[in-house]
């Protein structure tokens, strides 16, 4: 319950600062001109496709272009929005005041993150209305745009548990933003170097975060898949409350 209330200020006190008003604005501006971006593309070659037998669609066109660019334009506004969660308070001596409220560090890290969630939660749901503005004109693939949505929300939520870690192990919140901004690129390119030389790691594959995103976002929706985001950010979860709990102790 404590995790819910703490979430709820979180969340509103987001929107008193400009910075969100503008990540949202902005986002969303990019996205919309990248979409009619796309559906002029999709137009213009969609007379070639009617002869073509198991030809792209709709949604292999535009949906799954629309959702893979949205990846990026949150792999750059993410750091910002998670970079002040805890090491502002670090950085304006609060700090000490959490460690003495009688709340859990797990409430404290759960709610946080839920806040930050919830806000990519609503830059989720304005993104997935300009695909279902196409049904006015046509039809989608309803199990293709659902795992697009699926494969953007767990990506949501496994850059959130990052950032949130970056920031309380970071003095400043610059620090907090560079840090998980360059850890979150790390991840996400990890295995271009081996694929691109035709020496593929195993183990860079399934690290990275692009491998898995992507196979969602064909409408290979796996187990593995599914395990390794929430692998992920139960992890950064759960590191975020020892380091938490650590620094309560050495108060």
């Amino acid at each position: 319950m404590n995790s819910f209330i703490i979430a709820g200020r979180e969340f509103r006190t987001l929107f008193l600062s400009p910075l969100a008003w503008t990540l949202l604005g902005v986002s969303q501006l990019i996205l919309a001109y990248m979409f009619l971006t796309q559906i002029d593309y999709y137009l213009s070659i969609q007379p070639k496709l009617i002869g073509i037998a198991g030809a792209p669609g709709v949604a292999d066109l535009v949906v799954a272009p629309l959702f893979g660019n949205a990846a990026v334009i949150l792999l750059l506004i993410t750091p910002l929005l998670t970079m002040r969660v805890i090491s502002d308070e670090r950085r304006n001596k609060t700090i000490s005041l959490l460690f003495s409220a009688p709340i859990n560090m797990s409430d404290i890290v759960i709610g946080k993150f839920l806040a930050i969630y919830a806000f990519l939660l609503l830059i989720l749901g304005l993104i997935v209305l300009m695909p279902l503005s196409l049904l006015t004109v046509g039809e989608l693939d309803n199990g293709k745009f659902l795992a697009c949505i699926l494969a953007l929300a767990l990506l949501m939520a496994a850059f959130s548990a990052l950032g949130l870690y970056m920031s309380a192990i970071s003095p400043q919140p610059t620090v907090a933003a560079v840090a998980s901004f360059g850890a979150l690129l790390l991840l996400w390119i990890i295995d271009w170097a081996g694929s691109n030389s035709g020496n593929s790691s195993e183990l860079f594959a399934y690290i990275s975060l692009m491998r898995h995103y992507e196979n969602l976002l064909r409408g290979l929706v796996n187990s593995s898949d599914l395990l390794y985001f929430i692998l992920f950010i139960a992890s950064f979860l759960i590191l975020s409350i020892r380091r938490l709990d650590n620094d309560r102790l050495q108060k």
